[in-house]
């Protein structure tokens, strides 16, 4: 298995906190969420390949490093949407993909409703976008998708995750990186995660 990263900064822990409060309204929920997105773009982006570029200030010619791959961020519908816009806030030039699915409420298996992903994944990083893990089988299938369509370096960003869908995604993906805002206790009887913050989608939309 690739390495699990939880981000733990303090900033991170705060807004966290309050996204996992029932009481908060979908307005602070998606600001908080932008927010705990946003710091944790460093971490996830941190080790991202450089090449050297001449730019000419308003004063001379100098060498600065730029982006030496391109980025792709792709969000599982519906509740990753709220993750999009906070990661390519700080890398505007990525390309954007997206796939559609839902977890049968009787089975837990992922069921796929639409995909549209960028051409070259090949030849770019890419970032998969949700901010739940709990069983693992969504991202899993998810991952195979991507690598499908011959992504071969991805990177899995959630804003909770549970042990037991940590653990079957390593097993079907272990060269897949996860990076999580937190790693909670276990899964209820139903698939959620405990403590959690609920139906991440749901409490974004309204719905």
């Amino acid at each position: 298995m690739k390495e699990l990263t939880v981000v733990a900064h303090p900033l991170i822990q705060h807004h966290l906190a309050r996204l996992r409060n029932a009481g908060i309204g979908e307005t602070e929920f998606r600001h908080r969420l932008a927010l705990v997105c946003k710091l944790m773009t460093f971490e996830v982006t941190k080790g991202l390949p450089t090449k050297p570029t001449e730019v000419e200030t308003p004063l001379e010619t100098t060498n600065c490093d730029e982006l030496g791959c391109d980025l792709v961020f792709v969000s599982i519908l519906r509740a990753g949407l709220g993750m999009q816009d906070a990661f390519l806030h700080l890398a505007p030039e990525s390309k954007v993909g997206h796939i559609g699915l839902y977890r049968n409420e009787e089975t837990l298996e992922p069921v796929f409703y639409y995909s549209k992903l960028p051409q070259n994944l090949s030849n770019s990083v890419t970032i998969l976008l949700d901010p739940m893990l709990a069983t693992g089988g969504s991202l899993a299938a998810a991952v195979a998708l991507l690598k499908e369509n011959h992504a071969r370096h991805i990177k899995c960003v959630t804003l909770v995750s549970a042990p037991e869908g940590v653990q079957t995604l390593a097993k079907s993906h272990p060269d897949v990186e996860i990076f999580t805002a937190a790693l909670d206790r276990t899964l209820n009887e139903n698939g959620y995660i405990l403590p959690g913050l609920g139906d991440a989608g749901d409490r974004q939309f309204r719905t």
